[in-house]
């Protein structure tokens, strides 16, 4: 096969997968069945498209072809329940039957409805009957577009654990007999809120990997960015979805400046600004300001993406708002607490009013459970310690939280952090 051929339909189906998914998935009512028939299609186009070209419309060729397998899946299941009378899951799949033209009754077919599949795989991808693990590698499969071996690259995890995790998440979506479609009234906001953690779970181990040699990994980030935006497209009136989308788009725009040309992190106060991305930068504007037309300023991801906004228009670290930081913060922390949080409010008061009353913030979390294996807690007090002199203390703190660092490269600045402290006389 050339390779170009081979690029393109790599190419077509990353974009295209997740909408063929979705409209089969309609059609048979599992997602399963949908993935494997959608592969189908996949196949016919390696096979057709180097001997015949690859069609003008390749996404409406695939969808067509993954249309017609899922027909075919029909008839034969009805067949053998002898219901022949009930061909078609829905009023598309009837009149594709009668249709000559495949492609072109596609082709009419109306976006909104595509957009309407997408939400239903979104949510059945994210249901909460799965472990938060099975949700990000099923939406990665699914909506992602990526191979297992991908994913268990991104995760740094072997493929066998992929691969079981997708495969044991869509017979827990099949047995639980989990329905496809969008939730709606009070079922909404709880439902929404899983789809949005996975994504920005997602982009959060691309952003700052847990584990492995590299500090990040931009695939995942790109990969939550594009599940955002088609969110944000298909659910236009949900302020939370653009308020992830804001707080994304901007932390994304500091990529570039974030690693040196080794590929060692470089922290927030060191990074050259010039090498921040504007255009993300505005597109993570218009979404925060988005948010909060609909009325989500205080929701969980726009107060993140305020402060994120922030960061974005000081043009230099010394001219950052760390009063309106730490303010932001304290709100957050009333909407949803928890003890990292605190943490990163500890942080912006200590550029606010000083690493004293930041410390005293600090050593209250350090009694709370959940942050004893978290090596951001230490880091933060031993720099804390650090402005105030405190040098042995501080070596200690930072020696410890590279202990506990999964990241390779993470685990490095810690100790250069250590080592940066005048030795004891």
């Amino acid at each position: 096969m050339h390779s170009a051929t081979h690029d393109a339909i790599a190419a077509v189906w990353r974009i295209d997968a997740a909408k063929v998914v979705a409209v089969v998935a309609r059609m048979v009512r599992d997602i399963g069945v949908a993935e494997e028939l959608a592969q189908d299609a996949l196949v016919a186009a390696l096979e057709h498209w180097p001997r015949e070209g690859i069609p003008d419309k390749p996404g409406a060729w695939l969808m067509a072809t993954a249309k017609r397998r899922a027909l075919d899946h029909i008839r034969h299941a009805k067949m053998r329940d002898g219901k022949l009378e009930e061909l078609g899951h829905d009023l598309e799949a009837q009149e594709a039957l009668v249709v000559p033209d495949f492609v072109d009754a596609l082709d009419a077919a109306r976006q909104d409805d595509i957009g309407d599949d997408l939400l239903r795989l979104i949510f059945t991808a994210c249901h909460p009957v799965l472990s938060t693990e099975a949700r990000v590698a099923l939406t990665l499969r699914l909506l992602g577009g990526l191979t297992t071996h991908e994913i268990a690259r991104a995760y740094l995890v072997p493929e066998p654990t992929i691969a079981q995790r997708i495969v044991r998440a869509k017979r827990t979506l099949s047995d639980a007999k989990v329905p496809y479609e969008v939730p709606r009234g009070e079922e909404l906001a709880p439902r929404l809120a899983s789809v949005l953690e996975v994504v920005y779970l997602v982009f959060n181990e691309g952003y700052t990997a847990t584990a492995g040699d590299d500090w990040m990994r931009p695939a995942l980030v790109q990969e939550a960015l594009r599940l955002g935006r088609m969110l944000a497209g298909i659910a236009p009136d949900e302020p939370e979805v653009h308020g992830l989308v804001a707080l994304m788009e901007l932390q994304a725009s500091r990529t570039a400046a974030r690693t040196d040309a080794e590929g060692r992190p470089v922290l927030l106060p060191d990074q050259d600004r010039t090498r921040w991305d504007r255009l993300l930068i505005r597109r993570g504007f218009a979404a925060l300001e988005r948010a909060e037309a609909l009325g989500g300023a205080r929701g969980v991801y726009a107060l993140q993406a305020a402060i994120a906004a922030c960061h974005a228009r000081a043009h230099t670290a010394a001219e950052t708002d760390w009063f309106r930081i730490a303010a932001l913060y304290a709100q957050l922390a009333q909407v949803a607490p928890s003890p990292v949080i605190e943490l990163n409010r500890a942080v912006a008061v200590s550029m606010a009013d000083g690493p004293a009353a930041a410390l005293e913030i600090v050593d209250r979390l350090r009694a709370d459970a959940a942050l004893r294996r978290y090596q951001w807690l230490p880091s933060v007090r031993g720099d804390l310690l650090a402005k105030l002199g405190r040098n042995d203390e501080a070596r200690a703190e930072f020696l410890q939280a590279a202990e506990l660092a999964g990241n390779a490269r993470e685990r490095e600045l810690l100790l250069a952090r250590a080592a940066g402290l005048s030795l004891p006389s």
